[in-house]
């Protein structure tokens, strides 16, 4: 099983109206095919505003979750909202090679996705297994 984390804070000037479309979006990226559970809530004591979890059954779910439509189409929307993203993931899966594989899959998403690219570095900050080094 693997969760996938995503922290974020929004930018000062988000309207009550774009985050209620945001986190309505992310709420649909919740029922997904791929998507065996999830969890949004605020999050207190690290530095970010919200926390948003999707429990994922394996690597092939993993990447059927990146590339789906519901989760492109929030990517759009809610990344130019952020000040801060941070995604991370939480696995039993016990392959030492993990991480790596993660990695070819977001690279992957990147490489397939010009667009997904060019948001992510106008990101003001952006850490984590989503944060492929060497972009464009």
């Amino acid at each position: 099983m693997i969760y996938h984390g995503n922290r974020l804070t929004l930018k000062k000037d988000v309207t009550s109206e774009q985050f209620e479309q945001a986190l309505a979006m992310w709420h649909e990226q919740g029922r997904m095919p791929a998507v065996e559970s999830y969890f949004i809530g605020r999050e207190y004591g690290a530095g970010f505003e919200w926390n948003a979890f999707f429990g994922l059954k394996d690597l092939d779910a993993y990447w059927e979750y990146l590339t789906h439509p519901l989760h492109t189409r929030s990517e759009r929307f809610a990344l130019p909202l952020m000040e801060k993203f941070e995604a991370y993931d939480i696995t039993d899966d016990p392959d030492p090679d993990f991480p790596a594989k993660v990695a070819e899959l977001q690279k992957r998403h990147y490489a397939e996705d010009p667009e997904l690219v060019r948001l992510v570095q106008a990101l003001p900050s952006h850490t984590g297994s989503s944060a492929v080094p060497g972009l464009g």
